[in-house]
């Protein structure tokens, strides 16, 4: 499907612009399949020029050939694009819809569209910049097998891809669509520890930046539970055990569990209409 598609990306912002560089880069797409808009033209302009696309001055235009739609936009402005595309005619009646606008359900996308228009929903975060993103997918009622593997194949460009059922999406937008922003605040306060017992900020952030990233690779690559590579670490008597004692002083497990369920009940109503 992705082979033999116009693409039209609705959006070129961060992700918009990820999106088509990762799409791009791998080589499961090509150029001229390619046309972006935005509410900003000259934000599509400069994102069609670096990566040598087309740009158009409307979504309409961009979608109307489009047998793939990527939007890029906020939950807040999906019904809004949707009603656009409509009543310009601009959707092909076999088009995919992929949305990355969190709490917006595939049900309220296909409600804007007519009954043979596909919708996919994606959730991926922020990392998806340097192509180590995580993404979940999910398919719409109208959702086919080969529409969920094009999905899986854009995403898959960005880092790793999963599929869940749709019910599944606002508890992964919670965790891995915000998660980044919570462990950056505790790679921060853990850079702070380093700071206070004598260490530069910068060797502190460094040490603690290639801590994370080496234990997030060995969950990834033992598959071993992490409470069971944190025993590993730490032995009788020892400073990881003390250290870990300080910190469940301070309730992080739960701090940190409620952040993700707070975040995931936020999520959920991000897609509702403007009161």
């Amino acid at each position: 499907m992705l082979e033999t598609h116009a693409i039209a990306i609705i959006g070129a912002g961060t992700m918009g612009r990820a999106i088509t560089t990762g799409m791009l880069n791998a080589g499961v797409v090509r150029k001229e399949q390619i046309v972006i808009t935005d509410r900003k033209p000259e934000q599509a302009a400069a994102l069609a020029s670096d990566t040598m696309t087309r740009a158009a001055a409307h979504n309409a235009d961009a979608c109307r050939d489009a047998g793939l739609v990527i939007l890029c936009v906020k939950p807040s402005d999906v019904s809004t694009v949707l009603q656009e595309l409509r009543a310009a005619s601009a959707l092909r009646s076999d088009a995919l819809i992929i949305s990355i606008a969190a709490g917006v359900t595939t049900r309220s996308i296909e409600q804007h569209v007519d009954d043979g228009v596909a919708v996919v929903r994606a959730m991926p975060n922020t990392a998806c910049i340097i192509g180590k993103g995580m993404t979940v997918v999910a398919a719409g009622a109208r959702a086919t097998t080969t529409h969920l593997d094009a999905a899986r194949a854009i995403f898959s460009t960005l880092g790793r891809c999963l599929s869940l059922e749709e019910k599944h999406l606002d508890v992964v937008t919670g965790l891995s669509g915000s998660g980044p922003a919570f462990l950056y605040v505790v790679m921060e306060a853990l850079a702070d520890g380093g700071v206070m017992c004598g260490l530069p900020r910068s060797v502190a952030t460094e040490l603690v930046a290639q801590v994370a990233l080496g234990a997030a690779e060995m969950i990834l690559t033992t598959g071993k539970h992490p409470s069971a590579l944190k025993d590993d670490v730490t032995t009788p008597g020892g400073c990881t055990i003390a250290g870990l004692l300080a910190m469940e002083d301070g309730k992080i497990r739960s701090v940190l569990a409620r952040a993700v369920e707070t975040a995931a009940h936020v999520a959920g109503g991000l897609g509702a209409p403007a009161k």
